[in-house]
């Protein structure tokens, strides 16, 4: 699958089949998130794989109650460690960096995603200190950014609306 047509295929999916999927694809996705772009190769992220149901439900609730994210097989918890790029880029590193950086991994998760049949859905609405005291983190050196329920789909979604891209292009 090229890039482009994994790009316009990815969808935000909750509707999930139980069925579990080999640990090869998780590390192919864990593996094309090492690979995103990050700050003077910094590369302040940790991954969580939560695939106990309990566990899961206590996400499920910290994220405002989204239930549907129970029954995919895994849960990634995408986190950054803020004192990694501080100490290359002070406070825009900790503030800014970090996070940019953890978002360019849960992207390329997402889009290996696509491209090995599975689907998943970022999350980013949920009470980060009661999922940091879910996981047991230290607040002061690891800051939950998103939760990436991923399994295969259950039914196909259908293609959202975006905004013409007149609307986005300013010329300068």
């Amino acid at each position: 699958m090229e890039v482009y047509e994994a790009i316009k295929k990815r969808r935000s999916v909750r509707n999930f089949k139980e069925d579990p999927f080999p640990d090869e694809l998780l590390f192919q996705l864990l593996e094309a998130a090492r690979f995103a772009p990050t700050a003077g190769n910094v590369q302040p992220w940790k991954f969580f794989l939560v695939r106990n149901k309990e566990v899961q439900g206590k996400l499920a609730e910290a994220a405002l109650g989204q239930s549907w994210m129970t029954t995919p097989p895994v849960i990634i918890v995408v986190c950054a460690e803020p004192a990694r790029s501080a100490a290359s880029y002070g406070k825009r590193g900790s503030t800014l960096y970090a996070l940019q950086d953890t978002a360019a991994a849960v992207e390329n998760i997402l889009l290996c995603a696509v491209e090995k049949g599975l689907a998943c859905c970022w999350v980013g609405a949920f009470r980060e200190e009661i999922v940091a005291r879910v996981l047991g983190l230290d607040t002061q050196k690891i800051r939950p950014v998103a939760m990436i329920p991923i399994g295969y789909p259950a039914e196909e979604t259908s293609v959202p609306v975006k905004r013409p891209l007149e609307e986005l292009i300013v010329f300068v």
